[in-house]
């Protein structure tokens, strides 16, 4: 079974690549999803859940609770490929790696106006409405290792033409990698 993680600032275009990998037969496990869950059982934001959980826990609770959902996924015998979404830290690839043989690193790019631009138009509960807000956010991103794992990555694509540009490039990746 082969794992990718992808990496990159919010609004940088994670989504189109787990999107494309989808259609091609991959299945996504979000480190997002499983802190938004846990948010909701808190009763928390997402900001305070993930800074909360790793005061509880240790640095790489959220890349233990993705590995357990991996490892499950792979005894009740998936070999689809996996995309390990929002990968933060480098904790967490050292961990990915340390439990699989093959985990690879993707990181997409694009500067900061091009994508609070795009935060506005997703309109998803946890992005900012404002540029503060949004560049808050991005130095929280860049407190947890956000800029460490990017530079760990086995592949960067920048994200700053146009769509059909991007979803190409992807597309390109993806087959060289086997996807």
């Amino acid at each position: 079974m082969q794992i990718m993680g992808i990496t990159g600032m919010p609004g940088s275009g994670k989504s189109i690549v787990s999107d494309m990998a989808t259609e091609r037969g991959a299945i996504i496990v979000s480190m997002g999803d499983i802190i938004r869950e846990e948010a909701k059982k808190r009763g928390e934001s997402t900001k305070e859940t993930a800074t909360n959980l790793r005061k509880e826990f240790g640095e790489n609770i959220v890349s233990e609770l993705t590995i357990e959902k991996i490892k499950k996924l792979e005894a009740e015998g998936n070999e689809k490929p996996i995309i390990v979404e929002g990968i933060r830290s480098h904790h967490e690839v050292a961990m990915f790696k340390e439990n699989f043989d093959n985990f690879i690193i993707l990181s997409i790019s694009a500067n900061p106006q091009i994508r609070f631009e795009r935060l506005l138009k997703r309109m998803r509960e946890d992005d900012s409405k404002d540029y503060e807000g949004f560049a808050k956010r991005d130095n929280t991103e860049l407190d947890f290792g956000m800029g460490h794992v990017i530079s760990l990555s086995d592949k960067m694509i920048i994200n700053e033409s146009d769509l059909e540009s991007f979803r190409q490039e992807i597309n390109e990746y993806l087959e060289e990698i086997g996807f």
